[in-house]
C-alpha cells in the first residue's frame, strides 16, 4: 500500500497520507511498515506507543524529551485534532517556530516529529483519541514543557475556551527553556 510523505514549512516535520483498502466493510491500511519508513528517510524503530483521550477543545503540550531524546509519530484514531510541532532546537533556523495540521480519524493521515520538537494537542471533537508512535522510552527526570499560549510562539489554536491542565497552563516559556542547560541537548 502506498504511502505519501509531505514535509511541512518546517521540513523535518512530514505529513504522511496512507492508502487505505475500504470497502463496504471499512478499511484496512498499513499504519506503519519499515521498509516505507526507511525509503523516506524516516525512522525504523519505536519503542512505545502512547495514547491520550479527550474531550472538545482540550490542548495538551508542548510537550518533549531529551534523554533519551523522543520523536513521536503522531495519529488521530477517533475524532479530530490539530497537531502541533515547535521547533525547540539552539541552532535552528526556524527556532521557536511552529507547524499544525487539523487531523481526522477520517483521513487517517499522520505527523511525524523528530526529537528537538515540542508537541502539542488540541481536541476538536468530544472523546478525540491520539496516538503517539515515540523513538524513546518515557522518562520523566528528562522530560519537560512549554507553555500551550506563550506568545513568542504564539500559535493560532483552532478553540478560544481551551481546556488545559495545571501542569500545562504553569510549563516555562521558550525564553526559560533556552536558558536552561539542558535545552543545549538539541541541535539541527
Amino acid at each position: 500500500m502506498k504511502l505519501t510523505a509531505t514535509q511541512l514549512a518546517i521540513a523535518e516535520v512530514v505529513l504522511l497520507e496512507h492508502e487505505a483498502f475500504e470497502d463496504e466493510r471499512g478499511y484496512f491500511m498499513e499504519v506503519y511498515k519499515r521498509e516505507q519508513f526507511r525509503e523516506l528517510g524516516l525512522p525504523e524503530v519505536f519503542v512505545q506507543l502512547n495514547e491520550s483521550r479527550s474531550m472538545r477543545n482540550v490542548i495538551r503540550g508542548f510537550h518533549f524529551q531529551w534523554e533519551p531524546p523522543m520523536g513521536k509519530l503522531m495519529r488521530v484514531v477517533e475524532g479530530a485534532a490539530f497537531l502541533v510541532a515547535v521547533d525547540i532546537r539552539h541552532d535552528s533556523p526556524t527556532l521557536g517556530q511552529w507547524v499544525g495540521e487539523t487531523i481526522s480519524a477520517e483521513d487517517k493521515r499522520q505527523i511525524w516529529a523528530p526529537a528537538g520538537f515540542a508537541r502539542g494537542v488540541c481536541t476538536l471533537a468530544d472523546n478525540t483519541r491520539v496516538q503517539y508512535l515515540c523513538t524513546g522510552t518515557y522518562n520523566g527526570a528528562a522530560e519537560s514543557g512549554l507553555r500551550w499560549n506563550d506568545p513568542e510562539i504564539g500559535v493560532g489554536w483552532p478553540v478560544s475556551d481551551a481546556l488545559v491542565s495545571a501542569k500545562d497552563r504553569k510549563a516555562q516559556t521558550l525564553r526559560q527553556w533556552l536558558a536552561r542547560p539542558e535545552s543545549k541537548e538539541f541541535s539541527v
